[in-house]
């Protein structure tokens, strides 16, 4: 099957009443979040996209093994984030300024100074981020953003900015990883030009202009995920425009926009 994959809008607290376009939220409501529902032939992955008004709460996701060991299956969550939009100051809260120890950053979580502990990244469009297991994590206010993650919603709040929403400390504590964020998981997307963003462990994900090299397309072999960001694709004949998200059994069935920009997203098997 391919075409444009089913969308689940999700409303948040800390979502816009007003979406970018292609996107236009239903009137009352604020969405924070855009799914696109994983399909069976890809169900490790999900895509989303992210739109925020205010800050999310400081959380924090387990890995695989720790997910297992819980009792909650292989339901480890690995993400990634490429900004689209960013209004000026907005920022990424990823990782700390000094390590702490689980104690201290528990303490932190409750009397809620884990905000000033944590080190907030000022972004703008082209920014990407990758968030291992286990990294401590908020995206700030005004920014807009694709998500590529496992397909998991396993999510443990350590602070929320006093909102009534559960917390999860004891679990989130065990898990996070109270360290600075490791500079080699982000980079500065140029404007235009092929990109890979993600080689593994659990996915790869890569950007291209028109279509994509011959190497890049070598290393795609199966069904994947086509996600357009400037200009429209089509997989089977079939339009997939930007703001949507395809599913290709190859990826010669795709016909990429010339000069046009797409994610293309697999997970890694085997």
């Amino acid at each position: 099957m391919s075409g444009g994959l089913p969308v689940r809008m999700v409303a948040k607290v800390w979502g816009r009443e007003q979406l970018p376009p292609p996107f236009a939220a239903p009137a009352g409501e604020r969405i924070g979040e855009i799914w696109f529902e994983p399909p069976a032939e890809l169900d490790e992955l999900l895509v989303k996209y992210i739109f925020t008004s205010e800050k999310l709460s400081v959380q924090t996701h387990p890995d695989d093994d720790q997910a297992e060991a819980a009792g909650l299956g292989r339901q480890g969550k690995e993400e990634c984030w490429l900004v689209l939009d960013a209004e000026p100051g907005a920022v990424l809260g990823i990782g700390f300024d000094a390590p702490l120890a689980p104690e201290a950053m528990r303490a932190a979580a409750l009397d809620g100074s884990i905000e000033k502990l944590m080190s907030w990244h000022p972004v703008s469009a082209g920014d990407f981020f990758y968030i291992p297991a286990n990294t401590v994590h908020a995206i700030g206010g005004g920014v807009s953003l694709v998500e590529i993650q496992q397909n998991s919603d396993i999510t443990y709040r350590l602070y929320d900015y006093g909102r009534p929403r559960e917390l999860h400390l004891e679990a989130g504590v065990a898990v996070a990883r109270g360290e600075p964020y490791d500079p080699k998981w982000h980079c500065r997307l140029p404007a235009k030009g092929a990109v890979t963003l993600v080689e593994g462990p659990h996915f790869r994900l890569d950007r291209v202009e028109g279509a994509p090299g011959a190497e890049v397309a070598a290393r795609y072999k199966g069904a994947l995920l086509v996600i357009p960001l400037a200009g429209e694709a089509a997989i089977a004949g079939e339009p997939v425009a930007p703001g949507e998200c395809g599913l290709a059994s190859a990826i010669e069935e795709v016909r990429f926009a010339a000069g046009g920009l797409a994610l293309i997203a697999q997970p890694c098997r085997g």
